[in-house]
């Protein structure tokens, strides 16, 4: 079977209001060349999406990508009171002992104050999640395999038929290349003897009529 080394294939899924998207495109090459975009998340993950790309590809120019994207609710970035509220006793603390006003706006100056906004869980890896994420890998390299089975099934279908055309051609040249080497040898012997009062050893021309014939012969180009 002719596997084609252009193809394209993409996966969606979803967990816990992530959409986990997988893309993988390929074109041409003398061996597997694989380059990849995977998401900090799944960087984990490098080595074993790698072995299921090249267990499944083995040739070709190979791009894949693998990211995340959040919906709001779950992107939103956290305000932690706790902070705010700290900040807030200090800065009234003080003006008081300052003597100084305080904030007119007590939102615009907690909210610009350091931690109060700032995200600062790291976010782990679940054995859920990546089998998830890893389902949707073996969907967008078997959708990559299968365009690559049907381009090369048209490929294999194009060969087919132009090698039935060779055929034939090879067929029908045949009376014309016999003939065409009688010819040439003809077309010599007459041109010399039309110039008069030529003497020429007929073992010599002989000799020379196989080199040029031989030059002539298209077998190679046959084969």
């Amino acid at each position: 079977m002719i596997l084609s080394m252009t193809g394209y294939g993409k996966s969606v899924a979803v967990y816990n209001g992530k959409k986990i998207n997988v893309e993988i495109k390929s074109l041409n090459s003398k061996a597997l060349d694989l380059s990849t975009r995977i998401a900090p998340l799944y960087r984990e993950k490098e080595m074993e999406i790698r072995q299921a790309i090249q267990q499944r590809v083995l040739r070709g120019k190979v791009d894949f990508a693998i990211w995340i994207e959040k919906d709001a609710a779950s992107d939103a970035t956290v305000i932690n009171a706790a902070i705010a509220e700290n900040y807030c006793q200090q800065i009234k603390a003080i003006a008081q002992r300052c003597n100084i006003p305080e904030p007119e706006d007590w939102f615009v100056t907690l909210m610009r104050m350091p931690d109060v906004t700032a995200k600062t869980e790291v976010e782990t890896l679940e054995e859920e999640e990546w089998t998830v994420a890893r389902a949707a890998v073996d969907e967008a390299i078997d959708q990559l395999v299968a365009f690559r089975t049907q381009e090369g099934a048209a490929l294999q279908k194009k060969f087919a038929e132009k090698v039935d055309n060779i055929e034939q051609l090879l067929h029908s040249i045949e009376p014309y290349e016999k003939a065409r080497v009688e010819k040439i040898r003809t077309r010599i012997v007459d041109g010399l003897k039309q110039i008069p009062d030529v003497e020429y050893d007929k073992n010599r021309l002989e000799q020379e009529l196989i080199y040029y014939i031989e030059k002539l012969d298209i077998s190679e180009e046959k084969q």
